[in-house]
């Protein structure tokens, strides 16, 4: 993977990023993201922030190499202190991390955020953590996608500040809004992955000298709603 050629992951999450967008990209990496962007004139201005030394030099080393520092600006800085007063800042990235970071992210950054601005957002595992945490704070979702790669499965989270208060299902922030409605092949795949793993747990459970089946119950209850959420209709 390189700035021209995104993984499907990093292109699925640069598809959100309208064009004209003044972005930060938090968590950067080697920086490939914006790079793309900047590079097909979608962005007209970039913040790249990492929290890390080695990470923030490959990323200043990629952007030099596209001669692009005039459109990028590295930062080494925690979260969304990578964003400085008057940047006008209307789009933020945050990929490949756990929802619990992402979350802790946003929250620790509350006040970089002016409520303009379109958070495109890819937890690694903790969905349901940053779906709660954009409840809680008046954003709502408006677009969800779910792809596989390489073994894996990843969702993208877009949001935006809502004028009035934002009320989401415990299915919907478990689920997703968008994606228990699709119920695409992939959105399918992950959660029939998820009750065989919880069929693995009662089985052991089972197993157990003393069995908990207070606790097995709510396991099977949890498979049972999975199942009615997946059901595709014919």
């Amino acid at each position: 993977m390189n700035s021209t050629h995104l993984s499907k992951r990093l292109q699925t999450v640069s598809d959100h990023v309208e064009p004209g967008s003044r972005l930060a990209d938090i968590g950067s990496d080697h920086a490939y993201l914006p790079i793309h962007l900047a590079k097909n004139h979608t962005i007209e201005y970039g913040v790249v922030g990492e929290i890390a030394k080695g990470p923030l030099s490959n990323a200043i080393s990629e952007i030099k190499k596209d001669r692009l520092l005039d459109v990028l600006h590295p930062r080494l800085a925690d979260g969304l202190a990578a964003i400085e007063p008057g940047e006008n800042v209307n789009a933020i990235t945050i990929a490949g991390m756990g929802g619990n970071l992402i979350t802790h992210i946003l929250e620790a950054g509350k006040e970089k955020l002016s409520g303009q601005e379109k958070l495109i957002l890819q937890p690694n595992v903790g969905e349901p953590v940053v779906r709660h945490w954009l409840m809680t704070n008046g954003y709502r979702i408006f677009a969800e996608q779910i792809l596989e790669e390489d073994g894996h499965i990843y969702e993208i989270i877009t949001a935006k500040k809502a004028p009035q208060p934002v009320h989401y299902t415990d299915l919907e922030l478990k689920f997703g809004p968008f994606l228990m409605k699709e119920k695409s092949p992939v959105f399918v795949e992950k959660w029939q992955e998820e009750i065989e793993l919880l069929k693995r747990v009662i089985e052991n459970m089972h197993q157990a000298v003393h069995e908990d089946t207070t606790k097995i119950q709510s396991i099977q209850k949890e498979i049972d709603t999975i199942n009615e959420v997946i059901q595709v209709e014919s």
